[in-house]
């Protein structure tokens, strides 16, 4: 059987008449509408299974929308919280799973670091399909990047020991970085523990190359190796090994690919493989900032064959 899965930042999934973070930014009536709209003909053109959601606030509302499009099962780890003056104002966002096949199980990732808080709280999720396979899928938002941070650009060519010279010698004014490297570093110590195929479906924030997809993916980040050991392979790269990449997001006009479907070794040909990978980025082309009453980011899509 084949299956369809995609990773899709919403951009501020936020009923009127509640607000993000400030009171002036909310939808109306009509705008919601045309957002809605909007949305329902992205994930009826993506034609997946299960997608990954980045930026719901109004999770009832996600919720009754996806339902609507056929997916029976949807799930979150927390809540958005409210300002504790007006309570029509969300405070943070969070994120959501919405699938066609039976949600088994649903957790959090345990923090193991005193004091430590992901900015968004990841959510691992226990899938069966229908040929009686079980897959643990994350859906994961890194911490934003700070405007004025600095930060390394790095090549495919950099080895691992480098991209960590070049951050550790700089990290303590790297507040964003930091807790990117923190929350990936958690997540690749929960994968560690799964025992079934593991599908990762990620608003990185960050970019291609970057120490902190080594952190989340490379076993040579954790353990002293010359060569790259991966845990998690880039559905991209399964597929497209030497094709360029298509940004999945922009800032003052340069692309970047900040979102990301991972795979685990049972995905190299073993229990099935990558057989398409699409970015979903017609809107983006229109403007390249995006819209709120569409989205600043390129929805990533792949489909695997199981054997």
């Amino acid at each position: 059987m084949n299956i369809k899965i995609a990773t899709f930042n919403l951009f501020q999934y936020c009923a009127p008449p509640f607000s993000w973070y400030f009171k002036k930014d909310k939808f109306n009536e009509n705008e919601w509408e045309k957002k809605k709209e909007w949305l329902n003909s992205q994930i009826e053109s993506i034609d997946c299974d299960i997608i990954g959601f980045q930026e719901v606030f109004s999770q009832k509302e996600l919720q009754r929308q996806v339902k609507a499009l056929g997916f029976k099962y949807f799930v979150t780890v927390d809540k958005p919280k409210l300002n504790e003056n007006n309570e029509t104002i969300f405070t943070t966002t969070t994120l959501a799973l919405a699938s066609k096949f039976p949600i088994k199980k649903v957790e959090k990732v345990t923090s193991t670091l005193e004091g430590f808080n992901f900015s968004r709280e990841p959510i691992k999720a226990l899938i069966s399909l229908p040929n009686g396979i079980d897959i643990t899928f994350y859906v994961n938002h890194f911490k934003s990047n700070r405007l004025n941070e600095f930060e390394h650009i790095f090549k495919k060519e950099d080895s691992v020991e480098y991209k960590k010279k070049k951050v550790f010698e700089l990290l303590d004014n790297l507040p964003s970085q930091k807790q990117r490297l923190q929350e990936a570093s958690l997540l690749y110590s929960d994968f560690l523990k799964i025992e079934t195929p593991i599908i990762s479906l990620c608003d990185l924030n960050d970019k291609e190359f970057s120490l902190t997809l080594d952190c989340l993916t490379n076993q040579t980040f954790h353990q002293k190796q010359e060569k790259n050991s991966f845990l998690l392979f880039d559905a991209f790269y399964l597929l497209n090994s030497d094709e360029k990449r298509v940004p999945t997001s922009y800032y003052k006009g340069v692309g970047n690919v900040l979102d990301y479907i991972h795979v685990s070794k049972e995905f190299r040909k073993e229990l099935g493989e990558v057989v398409s990978y699409k970015v979903w980025d017609e809107h983006l082309k229109q403007n390249k900032n995006g819209s709120l009453l569409q989205s600043d980011h390129a929805i990533v899509s792949c489909e695997i064959s199981i054997y």
